[in-house]
């Protein structure tokens, strides 16, 4: 049985996110740690810049994914934790350039925070992907 996206009729549709989502039974799933912008030798990388840290951190998050043999198409939730202050629409643009017009997004949550684990930080993904889905 194959992951099903969900999206009421009665909800609003949005092309960059999905209600919700139905994972089968017995499915391998594979849970990513929240993904900061940080290089290989974990230098931040973009210091002060949103757009580039945000992709950084997706840049990350591709690299765990293609570790177990995935793609952004298997995430099933991504939540995306940012420090007050910053400009959504920066980030979702990165989001968009890796997501693309791909059907069937993951569900996405956004929450803006006071503080990350460094204080250069300006954004951390965290994910859920189903292989096989």
């Amino acid at each position: 049985m194959p992951v099903e996206h969900i999206n009421p009729p009665t909800m609003h549709q949005n092309p960059a996110f999905t209600q919700m989502v139905v994972i089968p039974a017995g499915a391998r799933t594979v849970i990513i740690g929240g993904q900061n912008a940080v290089d290989r030798d974990g230098n931040v990388v973009g210091k002060g810049d949103f757009a580039r840290q945000t992709e950084q951190a997706l840049a990350n998050l591709v690299t765990c994914l293609d570790s177990v043999g995935a793609t952004v198409e298997d995430l099933v939730q991504v939540k995306i934790y940012m420090l007050t202050g910053q400009d959504l629409q920066a980030g979702f643009g990165e989001w968009m350039k890796v997501w693309g017009q791909r059907p069937n997004p993951p569900t996405v949550s956004g929450l803006f925070v006071a503080g990350l684990a460094h204080p250069d930080y300006l954004i951390e993904i965290e994910a859920m992907a189903v292989l096989g889905g």
